[in-house]
């Protein structure tokens, strides 16, 4: 849902190259219930998306070709995804791709390169989202970076998520922040800062007797902004779930 609700024209863009552009599911686990579920949600605005899940486990890539199709493929692979090329040429592009508790088993310092080895994939005006979630799925915090026209790759926005349904306070997310921001839960930090200032919005809010979550999750989005950060407040975002926190940092690829 929030793919389609941030850019749907990237995801139904049919023109030149983006015709055949792939969504690449990378790292899909045991099983490859995001690949599927994310196929089967998407092909509902793009009824032709081809959707490619890649691993770095063969075996699981063997299980998972029992669900390949004419638009649903499994390959062995990482960072360097595992497209088709002839002499050397490009054959299958790539719009999207989606990276969730994979970057988390990698160093810090492994996390720049590994952004630049995806973006080099990404058609110009393509997305990465990676990021971590809980065992549930019920909360995930995500980078979204983009290429733009000069082939540079955009940290975008850092995005917060919750269902609502393990209730709601900005402590959620800490153990779940991307592997580029997790080490950096310390004073002096930006995002130590972002936090520190949600979690006290949350305890005003909380002692006015606002106690439904997603109300807290409102009015406190709304007090961020009200501060002076880049955070998105239409409600089309946080009755859903989604507290978008624009980032426009430039990283060099």
């Amino acid at each position: 849902m929030f793919l389609n609700m941030y850019d749907s024209g990237l995801i139904c863009r049919q023109t030149g190259v983006f015709k055949d552009a792939m969504f690449v599911d990378l790292g899909f686990g045991k099983f490859p219930a995001t690949t599927l579920q994310t196929a089967e949600y998407l092909r509902r605005i793009n009824p032709e998306l081809l959707v490619l899940g890649v691993e770095i486990d063969k075996t699981l890539v063997l299980e998972a070709e029992k669900y390949s199709d004419d638009l649903t493929q499994f390959r062995y692979g990482g960072f360097n995804l595992p497209l088709k090329h002839l002499k050397n040429i490009p054959i299958e592009n790539v719009r999207i791709i989606r990276a969730f508790n994979v970057l988390r088993q990698y160093n810090e310092d492994e996390v720049y390169d590994a952004f630049m080895t995806l973006g080099h994939y990404l058609l110009p005006g393509g997305l990465i989202i990676e990021g971590t979630s809980d065992p549930y799925g019920r909360v995930w915090a995500a980078n979204i970076l983009r290429k733009n026209k000069s082939d540079h790759l955009i940290k975008e926005a850092l995005v917060f998520s919750t269902n609502f349904k393990g209730g709601f306070e900005p402590r959620h997310f800490q153990p779940i922040l991307p592997k580029n921001y997790i080490h950096h839960m310390v004073p002096g930090e930006e995002i130590y800062t972002f936090i520190e200032d949600w979690k006290k919005e949350y305890k005003k809010n909380l002692s006015t007797g606002k106690t439904t979550a997603k109300q807290l999750f409102i009015d406190t989005a709304r007090n961020l902004k009200e501060q002076g950060y880049a955070v998105e407040t239409r409600k089309k975002w946080l009755a859903r779930g989604f507290l978008i926190w624009m980032r426009d940092e430039v990283l060099s690829m």
